[in-house]
Formats: C-alpha cells, structure tokens, sequence
C-alpha cells in the first residue's frame, strides 16, 4: 500500500441499488415504486416535468421542512431513477446539486394519466440536455422566484400563498403568437373574516442583465397587445438584479410605457434582488420592493414600496382575476393529434406530509 497509493475517488464504488435505465422502465420496477412513492414525490415529478430544473434549495423551500430530509429523499428518488441529477461548474465554490425528471419517474407520470411516455413528449436526452444550456442560469432564476414565494407561504405567511404557478414552455404555448413571459404567477391572501380575500395575478419578465434596456422595455408592446386581443389587463412584473439595473430598466420602461394606445391596459412594476432583506430567514419577492410604473418620463421613485399582495391598491382600476379555476384545464385539448398531450400545471402547493413519514425522517 506504501508504494501503491490509492487516490480516494478510486475507492468509491458505485451506488448501491441504483437499477440501469433499462431496468428502470420495467414492469417490476414500476411496481416498487408504487409502493414507495407518496403524494409529494409524484406531486415533485410534476413539478420538475414542468418547469424542467430544479436545485435542491429550491425542493426543499417548496416541500421539505430540512435541508436533511430533503437531501435523503432526493438520493432515494435519484437511485430510483425517479430523478436525475447534474452539478453545473462553478469558478468559485460548489454549484447546488440540479435535478431533472428521470425515465423511471416519466414513467410513473404518464400511467397517473393512463398514457405512454411518448405521449408526453418526454425523452431523457432532452431532459438532460439543460445542463448545457446557456438559458440555465436564467431558468433557475425564473424558478427561484416561485419557489422562493412558496417557502415565504409555508414558514412566513400562512395566510399568503402562491396558488398558480406558470412555466415559460406553457406561457408561450397560450400567448406565444403576441409575447412569451418568463413564467405566470398568481397570489392569493386570506382576509379577515368578513372581507373578500384578494388576488394578484401577474406576468414575469426576469432579467439577468445580459440584454440590452432596450429590449426589455421593447417586451412591453407585446403585453399591450396581448391586453388587446385578450381584453385583459394583467400586471407585468420586472425582476432585476440591482438597484442600479432597476433604474435603467425604469428609464426604459417608461419611455415605451408613455406611447401605448392604452398605458392602463398594462401596470408595470419593477424589483430589485439586492433591495430583500438578506437577514430574512426566508427573503421573497413577497416584501415589500416592487415600485409600479407610470406613463410619466419620470421614473425616480416618489412613492413608497408595495408588498406583492398590495400591488392591486397600486392600480384602483384592475379587474381582479376572472376566477379561481384553472385557466389551464383544457391546454392541449386542441392540439393536433400528433402532438404531445399537455399534461395540466402542477398546484404550487405540496402535498403535507404524513405525520409517520415525518417521524420516519423520510420527509
């Protein structure tokens, strides 16, 4: 041993009870899972199927009460292959652990809906390929503002919860012909008893400060179409990454805002990541750092911060959202035969948990 010295990673076997891809979509595999997988685990594989990529950090702000218990169910899904999972690089430090929807778990989702898995248009190369995509870090972004909205529901604010959740795939499938938006959102707030509760709904548009000022406030012609064609006005969200990006972004905002047809028929508001309190426990867009927009060519800030669920008192005039149900319900039901059927959004909210499971450690 002295004078063969073995490195560490040499010493590692592989993982144990991991099946191969082909096992993995067998009928005996299929059949332990049916025994082990519980409402959150098929309510995550939904979740990751779409919205495509998740971390850790954001399963275990959307359904887990611990960093452990979100960790050990995760190996446990990996090894099924209910999940697969990739580390992007990183200059400095460790990327989060990236999980995708696996084949075992692909599975699973098309018999929920009596289909096979080509019916979803599910193929684990695709599924994979976002490692490498250069949208990676933009998509993390998109779902690092939801999942971050449901952590600020779950351990905040119970009374404030996201109730619709939107991917960009399934946006631009509704509305691609006018606009594409990052993703749809809606947040609802219990009142107290005797008042109607209320509801924003909202388009986001988030920016990593890769494109040009111009072309974000460009972005805002196609919402006024949409508001047109739709008869809806619908508030379109800007997320950035700094203060000094948001007053740029304001400048130009405002100057395409002013010459609409109909300015009302798009509220815009505007945030900044570096503006949340980073000694919260749990930071969100929820806080209050959203700063609606005017037609005026004057964009410096003269009024106070909205919280998320007081932007409706920013703009007097909305209609609030048709109704509760799910816009969505019918998505695909026109789609040409050969298409892939479109599986119905996943509810943002999980599933609770067992109290034995809880006990278990397994959640």
């Amino acid at each position: 041993m002295i004078t063969r010295i073995l490195r560490q990673k040499a010493m590692r076997g592989p993982l144990p009870g991991r099946p191969t891809a082909r096992a993995a979509g067998s009928v005996e595999h299929q059949a332990m899972l049916a025994s082990r997988l519980t409402a959150r685990d098929k309510w995550l594989l939904a979740l990751l199927h779409e919205h495509r990529v998740l971390t850790t950090v954001q399963i275990q702000d959307a359904a887990f009460p611990s960093d452990r218990s979100a960790r050990q169910r995760l190996r446990d899904l990996y090894l099924w292959r209910a999940v697969s999972r990739f580390q992007p690089f990183q200059q400095l430090g460790s990327a989060p652990m990236h999980y995708v929807l696996g084949p075992a778990g692909a599975a699973v989702l098309a018999a929920e809906h009596g289909l096979e898995v080509k019916d979803l248009g599910y193929r684990h190369d695709r599924a994979m390929a976002i490692a490498h995509n250069q949208r990676l870090a933009h998509t993390i972004g998109v779902n690092d503002f939801f999942t971050s909205l449901i952590a600020h529901s779950r351990h905040i604010r119970i009374a404030e919860r996201l109730v619709v959740w939107w991917s960009e795939a399934r946006c631009a499938r509704h509305f691609g012909d006018l606009v594409i938006p990052d993703g749809y959102g809606r947040w609802h707030t219990a009142t107290h008893a005797g008042s109607p509760d209320r509801e924003v709904e909202w388009f986001l548009e988030f920016d990593t400060g890769t494109e040009s000022l111009t072309k974000v406030g460009r972005k805002l012609a196609g919402y006024a179409r949409l508001a047109e064609s739709t008869g809806i006005a619908t508030p379109v969200l800007v997320w950035l990454p700094t203060s000094r990006r948001e007053a740029g972004a304001r400048t130009a905002l405002a100057r395409v805002h002013a010459q609409l047809d109909a300015p009302h028929t798009v509220p815009v508001a505007t945030a900044a990541a570096d503006l949340l309190d980073p000694t919260a426990p749990y930071p969100s867009p929820a806080e209050p750092v959203w700063l609606p927009l005017t037609s005026s060519r004057t964009t410096r800030a003269t009024g106070p911060r909205y919280h998320l669920a007081e932007l409706t008192d920013a703009w007097p005039g909305l209609a609030p959202p048709a109704d509760a149900a799910d816009p969505a319900a019918g998505d695909g039901g026109d789609a040409p035969a050969a298409a892939p059927y479109r599986l119905p959004p996943p509810s943002p909210i999980p599933p609770r948990a067992t109290p034995n499971r809880i006990a278990r450690g397994d959640h």
